[in-house]
């Protein structure tokens, strides 16, 4: 049985919000997706990494242990993410008779927490016109 208004077979969808296209219609923008967000940098203590690196010059290997509280391996394999794909730069050097391990953003990097950055607040935004 259809409903007062409606034909026989048809569906009733709540009329979409100014502004907001349908997903993959119309030749708009199209909706944001969490599937569509940077992945090497959703993960959390890559994402400390960037946003660290982004509002610091640079950061040493213990400075950034620190502040994500993590562990000298977990650091090590989520820095070396980054530096594979060219977010950050690591340099290695002596202080006297010490090793120490500087981490700076690169251009590519920053870039990329920007692009981040704007995806997350379009899922938001999309979130809480809904």
């Amino acid at each position: 049985m259809a409903r007062a208004g409606a034909a026989a077979g048809e569906t009733r969808r709540r009329p979409r919000p100014e502004g907001r296209p349908a997903r993959g219609g119309g030749g708009g923008a199209v909706e944001p997706s969490p599937r569509d967000l940077d992945r090497l940098i959703h993960e959390r203590i890559r994402l400390g990494i960037v946003s660290a690196l982004a509002v610091n010059e640079s950061l040493t290997f213990n400075d950034l242990k620190g502040l994500m509280r993590t562990t000298d391996g977990n650091l090590s394999v989520h820095a070396r993410k980054l530096e594979e794909a060219q977010y950050i730069t690591c340099t290695k050097y002596f202080e006297g008779r010490l090793p120490r391990t500087e981490f700076r953003l690169t251009a590519t990097g920053r870039r990329a927490l920007q692009r981040y950055l704007d995806h997350m607040e379009a899922l938001i935004r999309a979130t809480r016109d809904r």
